[in-house]
């Protein structure tokens, strides 16, 4: 009786992780950069080049909702799963590494927030 229990349990628990990461969204040009709830992306001003050995480029998420330090919590905690090194934080931005290229989030604004973020390959 225990182990349908267990097979149940593993089968809900898997049915569960399948539906949640259906519900997140990414961030247009960035497969791998989740958006967090309460950002909007701007697409209209995304700029995107390069092939594949370097690219670049520029995004803008705005909110009315949400601050700096949300972002940045939320980014701080879910990059490192996708690969990114946080790498701290400078000049109202927050910084990641990871296989020869910068991402960058800049706080352009506080109200309403407008944030620029940047990926593009180390110097």
């Amino acid at each position: 009786m225990m182990r349908y229990f267990y097979i149940f349990l593993f089968c809900f628990l898997n049915l569960v992780s399948v539906s949640t990461a259906k519900d997140i969204k990414f961030i247009d040009g960035l497969e791998d950069v989740p958006l967090m709830s309460g950002l909007e992306q701007n697409t209209h001003n995304t700029v995107s080049f390069g092939n594949e050995e370097a690219r670049f480029i520029e995004s803008y998420l705005t909110s009315t909702k949400i601050g700096f330090k949300a972002v940045e919590k939320f980014y701080t905690e879910s990059l490192p799963q996708l690969g990114w090194v946080y790498q701290g934080t400078a000049d109202n931005s927050i910084i990641f590494y990871r296989d020869g290229e910068s991402l960058t989030f800049h706080k352009e604004s506080s109200k309403p927030l407008k944030i620029r973020i940047t990926v593009k390959n180390r110097i």
